[in-house]
């Protein structure tokens, strides 16, 4: 554990344009930081990748609700990593949040020479002291709610699933939702691939294409381009991290939500608090902590049986409750051979 002594720290003020040129989009952009701690967000994807856009919420309510002013950086490539970093450092910044799985051997690198930043990444790696955090999307618990609902509802008893890359927090997404898919049919079969990309909507459109021509009704989109697909073809679909259910409305019936703020939060306060300590964070990442849920069913509220509804409130209430766990299966799921 170490402590942080975030108001000796030379502040420093932006306007907007500066900000732009600087390639830096704020969350509150040409405010003053002042005394306030400052927060930055960093991300080798753009902020249309739905992981960085809930850490990109996040760091907005943060702003919103704590006494902190944020500025992130986007579409940041390996080459130019660790200058976007120092330059956070130099300007006062003493919390990073980031994902940027291309440059994890440079942000631990980067971490340890500045021990007085707290560093919180997503990671499929754990922590390393005292000052980087790793957090994940650990929304494998609603995933598995919505296998159950496919199971259910499946009229070809051929159920798909499209992934990223195979690391542990997608494995144990596509793990839980097939088995929630399972243990609600029997009879059915789920068909999974991986695009091998953490963004690439063009792939995943392909992929879910050929998962519907061999006979899959109900898809989890476990990443962007899915549901286009989804929708042209008149099949249902599962969105994932964020209630996607404006993209299709005809389409999406539910899907996993993450919410980072939880975890966002927690960091923050113990900054604050002089408390910080490089940890593991995946509990903050889940349904019990308010980190991940189940979406609305929205215009399929009346379409999903009531005694289907029932059963998946009382597993959601279990789950909160500690009574009932989704088994965190992150070994790579079978992939589907007919690509």
């Amino acid at each position: 554990m170490f402590r942080f002594k975030y108001l000796n720290i030379l502040s420093f003020s932006f306007v907007a344009g500066a900000l732009i040129l600087a390639g830096i989009s704020g969350c509150s952009p040409g405010s003053g930081a002042g005394d306030k701690m400052k927060v930055a967000g960093v991300f080798s994807s753009s902020l249309e990748d739905p992981q960085a856009a809930v850490i990109y919420q996040s760091l907005r309510k943060a702003e919103q609700e704590m006494d902190v002013v944020c500025d992130v950086t986007d579409n940041v490539s390996s080459g130019d990593m660790k200058r976007v970093l120092n330059d956070y450092v130099e300007k006062g910044y003493l919390v990073i949040f980031g994902s940027a799985p291309d440059s994890e051997a440079i942000i631990r690198r980067f971490a340890r020479d500045y021990p007085e930043i707290a560093f919180c990444f997503c990671s499929s790696t754990g922590p390393s002291a005292p000052n980087l955090s790793v957090f994940n999307s650990w929304v494998y618990e609603p995933a598995y709610l919505c296998g159950l609902i496919a199971g259910r509802r499946t009229k070809t008893n051929i159920v798909g699933a499209v992934g990223t890359l195979p690391d542990p927090a997608v494995n144990c997404l596509i793990n839980a939702f097939s088995q929630g898919v399972r243990e609600a049919n029997p009879s059915a079969r789920v068909i999974s691939a991986f695009i091998e990309s953490p963004f690439d909507p063009v792939a995943a459109g392909r992929v879910a294409d050929s998962l519907i021509t061999s006979g899959a009704d109900y898809l989890f989109a476990g990443t962007p381009g899915v549901i286009k697909t989804c929708k042209k073809k008149g099949v249902r679909a599962f969105g994932n991290l964020q209630d996607q259910y404006s993209l299709a409305p005809a389409t999406v019936i539910s899907g996993t939500v993450w919410d980072l703020w939880p975890t966002v939060e927690k960091v923050i306060t113990d900054v604050e608090e002089e408390r910080y300590q490089a940890q593991d964070l995946r509990e903050w990442s889940m349904m019990a902590k308010g980190g991940a849920f189940l979406a609305p069913y929205h215009s399929f509220e009346g379409k999903v049986s009531i005694e289907l509804k029932d059963m998946i409130d009382q597993i959601r209430r279990d789950i909160m409750a500690g009574t009932f766990r989704v088994p965190a299966n992150e070994l790579p799921p079978p992939l589907y051979s007919g690509l």
